[in-house]
């Protein structure tokens, strides 16, 4: 599965998970600490459903299609959509499109970039990392990041 033009730029290139991103603006780079992060995702890519505890969570699809599941109620959308996840609902999504997803988040407070700074490793090229499936140690470890950083982990992923 390859994606159309994949590789993304950044002031720092991570792996998370099965996707890279890039962090483009940090909470740490303005007073009112706003973090932007690109994510490439691949097709299927989905996070455990979760909760933030003490930010919004704001994605802005560029390419792509995902299906998002907040609080309960699943929407579909698309290139050029922006969705919010308010913090205190639970939330997860799955890429639906076949080529994978290009996407900007937007949250408000560093817990979010430091959850995916700590869970990620530096990427070895700017493109998606070869895909792996999570072993327990790997879901236990990304479940104690998260829960340090206001996520709580809530149950699987989008099936």
């Amino acid at each position: 599965m390859t994606m159309i033009n994949s590789a993304i730029t950044g002031k720092e290139l991570l792996w998370f998970n099965n996707t890279l991103v890039a962090i483009q603006v940090s909470a740490a780079d303005g007073e009112d600490g706003i973090c932007v992060i690109e994510h490439r995702l691949p097709y299927g890519d989905s996070p455990p459903l979760h909760v933030h505890r003490n930010e919004d969570e704001i994605f802005h699809i560029i390419e792509g299609r995902m299906r998002f599941q907040i609080n309960g109620h699943e929407q579909m959308v698309g290139s050029g959509e922006t969705v919010i996840a308010p913090k205190g609902l639970p939330h997860t999504f799955k890429v639906e499109s076949p080529e994978g997803a290009h996407t900007l988040t937007v949250t408000r407070g560093s817990d979010f970039e430091t959850m995916v700074r700590q869970a990620s490793r530096p990427a070895e090229r700017p493109n998606l990392p070869p895909p792996a499936e999570p072993t327990p140690e790997m879901i236990e470890v990304l479940t104690r990041i998260c829960r340090a950083n206001g996520i709580d982990i809530l149950g699987p992923p989008m099936g």
